[in-house]
């Protein structure tokens, strides 16, 4: 178990981050699903961006500070699912994989501007770190230490989380993303025939987290996919940074 001051730290670090891109990730479903013609979310008060509205006691708040408890795990969580009524919708199977997209999309938009602020940030001021570094290089300003680092850091874990949650979303099984792009794009038998697992998707997600030793299905998405490309986002957007400054 990890100690209380490292959960505090984390959590200072990690959490609003984590809470943005839960909520931005819903509300994007929402806003895409009334642009394609269904106001269920907008009429019932879940069109907005007050984190109130979207928050789920298990998935806003207890899981993820049971993964920041556990030692070794990574940082999940959801929000409260936005309404969705697909018989408002113009071209309802096209509409549907385009609000289920909409998720993900928010989190990688999410985790390239966090990338250009780390960037910015950077380039701002040129002896920021964020490494906690004890005697090493010259002393930080009162503005670094207690402003500029904090952002940095918190822009950092914003991208590796928007992209976390961008691919595992990703993954196609039902009631997840990934599985409601693909019932919506495959052929009819074959679109119903995955529909039907929706009802234990969730059982099956959980079996995948819990026995991820054996399976390495998470931590390939984690370990493989999630580093290389959030290590593609931040070296392009610190390239950019760099010339820019040049």
């Amino acid at each position: 178990m990890n100690s209380l001051s490292q959960i505090f730290h984390t959590i200072s670090y990690m959490g609003l981050p984590l809470l943005f891109a839960m909520v931005l990730h819903e509300y994007a479903h929402g806003w895409v699903a009334e642009k394609c013609g269904d106001p269920t979310a907008k009429l019932q008060g879940r069109l907005t961006m007050n984190p109130l509205a979207h928050i789920d006691r298990l998935g806003t708040i207890i899981l993820p500070l049971i993964c920041l408890i556990l030692p070794g795990s990574f940082l999940l969580g959801w929000a409260k699912p936005v309404p969705i009524d697909p018989r408002n919708m113009h071209h309802p199977r096209r509409d549907m994989a385009l609000v289920a997209a909409a998720g993900p999309g928010m989190n990688l938009v999410l985790a390239v501007a966090s990338a250009l602020l780390l960037a910015l940030l950077l380039t701002v001021e040129p002896t920021l770190s964020i490494r906690q570094t004890a005697g090493a290089g010259p002393p930080s300003s009162l503005m670094t230490t207690m402003f500029l680092r904090p952002i940095a850091v918190m822009a950092l874990y914003s991208v590796m989380i928007n992209v976390f949650l961008a691919l595992f979303n990703l993954i196609p099984i039902p009631p997840l993303d990934g599985g409601r792009i693909l019932t919506c794009l495959l052929p009819a038998k074959p679109a119903m025939a995955l529909a039907r697992l929706e009802p234990y998707g969730m059982m099956i997600l959980v079996g995948l987290i819990v026995f991820d030793k054996e399976l390495r299905v998470i931590h390939t998405i984690t370990n493989t996919f999630v580093s290389g490309l959030s290590g593609t986002i931040l070296s392009t957007a610190l390239g950019l940074g760099a010339g820019a400054a040049e």
